[in-house]
């Protein structure tokens, strides 16, 4: 039986992905959008954050996970 895995957070990689733009950007966004909601350095963003930061819809980033 296969289980369908939705994942709620996302790592630098995971933005480098979806936006195609190179490692130093990604890891820029992922800094802002921790700045932008508060985040501590162990706390991950989830990817409804970002879809919120970004201006994305949730189902237009799921096929990058």
């Amino acid at each position: 039986m296969k289980v369908d895995v939705t994942r709620i957070i996302l790592c630098a990689k995971d933005i480098e992905n979806i936006t195609g733009r190179k490692r130093t950007y990604a890891q820029k966004t992922y800094k802002d959008i921790c700045v932008c909601y508060g985040r501590k350095k162990y706390q991950g963003i989830t990817v409804d954050q970002f879809c919120e930061y970004m201006g994305l819809r949730r189902e237009d980033i799921e096929k990058f996970l």
